[in-house]
């Protein structure tokens, strides 16, 4: 029968674009396409699976010259449309669907922007087998699809949540570059993750790396736990991947990534997550639209090493705009959805207050380092114009073998919470005069209720530029303090903005900070 599964939405689609294209400068070769029988000889068909083998693979790799993939998509796929891929159905139910294990897969399509060949392999019984192309167990809907196009191979995977306690729903997606996205329960997909990420912003261009294979393991019966093996490739190094995903309400994926640098890298990314901000009640530039507000993500959260809550609340720039906030062993990051009512949005086909945030949380010692934040201009709901990422301080020497480890939490609300009153909303608009600027920044939380400090007070830096008019508005009922300021950026034309709420000398909210731009 046919599937039942969803497609990615359009939008999330182009966010590939800039990454799928790139690809196909590069012209086919005979050393291209011998990565399948490299796979093949080391750990294909039929041989015993070993873990240790993918990391070697990924190792002997990076000591070769980098070789694109084939360009080899046959024409009729290559040229698809949004509708057209969309429209290939599976005539097959994906795979350990009704074998009580919590997890099955259904392997994904090439076409449209996911050109590149993934092979995918299942582990089964300590053994490899892999998954052979076949268009007899595709519907191509329109598609005249000729006869005799052979094993083209996948692009991706797709996963689905199969416990018995609840129907089957698609919970990760794993296509395009080394992007992937999971959701909890009940969202909708939203933010993608990166498995790696290479010199973004850099002025030469962004480097991509792309998943090339992949080994499932088939989980126990009743784990709800499958673990994907994966090699990843790219102009300046290959990785060795490992992915646990574990589905429910809340959607946790542990990744461990062993990267081997071909050349020396100063500007890597780790626990790479994109997201779209398009604007908001702090950034209303392009929003002749019924709708109130526009974005996947609220702001980027961050626990750093010592101990300090910040939030920064995402915008659309008219410029580029490159955060770096600096950091020794952090204890987690990520971009997060604060706000979860339809109210908010209006939107009934996109529901932004069903996208998942985000947390990374390090499973090792980081060292020192920055998470940066990338705001990209975009006049464009369609386009993924944040990025965020850790960027380690200490470069990637060539011939070296670098591990990093991390969990990602995809969920309504991060395990670990700010102990402190949070940031509700950022709004900002027009000043008195000039290019003076209005904001209100609201908190919320308990210590804010009825019995809330008599000495309560803000503290708000700006640098450069100055601060006039500052107000705080305590709203008892709602658990809520407002506060109201006006700022004067002179002539400059980014100012830095730092605010939090003191009680008897201690800080009691999260800190809030802006960067101000024209």
């Amino acid at each position: 029968m046919a599937s039942r599964l969803s497609h990615p939405r359009r939008r999330d689609m182009l966010a590939y674009l800039g990454v799928s294209f790139a690809g196909l400068a590069y012209a086919p070769s005979l050393r291209a396409q011998t990565f399948q029988a490299v796979v093949q000889a080391r750990m294909g068909n039929g041989q015993p699976f070993d873990p240790a083998v993918v990391v070697d693979i990924a190792r002997q790799l990076a000591k070769k010259p980098y070789v694109a993939p084939p360009n080899d998509l046959p024409d009729v796929f290559s040229g698809l449309n949004y509708e057209q891929y969309i429209g290939i159905k599976s005539l097959q139910q994906p795979l350990w669907i009704n074998e009580g294990r919590g997890i099955a897969v259904e392997p994904l399509h090439r076409g449209f922007v996911f050109t590149n060949t993934v092979e995918i392999f299942l582990v089964e019984d300590g053994a490899v087998r892999r998954i052979g192309y076949d268009p007899s167990r595709f519907d191509f809907g329109r598609i005249n699809v000729p006869a005799g196009i052979g094993d083209i191979g996948f692009s991706g995977f797709r996963l689905i949540a199969t416990s018995s306690d609840s129907p089957p729903f698609d919970f990760a997606i794993v296509q395009g570059a080394t992007f992937f996205r999971a959701i909890a329960k009940g969202q909708n997909f939203g933010a993608i993750a990166r498995a790696l990420t290479l010199k973004p912003a850099d002025p030469k261009g962004e480097e991509f790396p792309a998943f090339r294979a992949f080994w499932l393991e088939r989980p126990a019966i009743g784990s709800n736990s499958l673990t994907a093996h994966g090699i990843i490739d790219s102009e300046s190094a290959s990785a060795a991947l490992r992915m646990t995903f574990r589905p429910g309400d809340m959607t946790i994926v542990d990744v461990e990534t062993t990267i081997f640098p071909r050349v020396n890298l100063d500007h890597v990314g780790l626990g790479g997550i994109g997201s779209t901000y398009f604007y908001g009640p702090n950034d209303r530039r392009n929003a002749d639209d019924f709708r109130p507000a526009v974005y996947e993500s609220t702001g980027l959260q961050m626990f750093n090493g010592k101990g300090e809550w910040l939030w920064r609340p995402l915008q659309n720039p008219e410029t580029l705009q490159i955060s770096a906030f600096v950091d020794e062993s952090p204890r987690g990051f990520g971009l997060i959805q604060r706000d979860r009512a339809f109210e908010t949005f209006q939107d009934d086909e996109a529901r932004f207050e069903r996208r998942p945030s985000l947390w990374i949380e390090p499973l090792a010692d980081w060292s020192q380092g920055s998470v940066q934040l990338l705001e990209i201009p975009t006049d464009a709901e369609i386009n993924d114009n944040i990025l965020t990422y850790w960027r380690p301080k200490a470069p990637m020497a060539a011939g070296s073998e670098v591990p990093f480890a991390y969990r990602q939490y995809w969920c309504w609300t991060p395990p670990e919470r700010p102990p402190l009153a949070t940031v509700v909303t950022t709004r900002v608009g027009r000043g008195s005069s000039g290019r003076k600027r209005r904001f209100a920044v609201e908190f919320s939380g308990d210590v804010l209720g009825d019995n809330r400090p008599a000495d309560l007070k803000s503290v708000l830096t700006v640098s450069p530029g100055s601060f006039q008019n500052l107000k705080v508005w305590s709203y008892p009922e709602r658990k809520a303090v407002r506060v109201v300021f006006e700022l004067d950026p002179g002539n400059e034309n980014a100012c830095e903005m730092r605010l939090i709420l003191e009680a008897g000398g201690k800080q009691i909210s999260e800190t809030w900070l802006y960067r101000w731009t024209p």
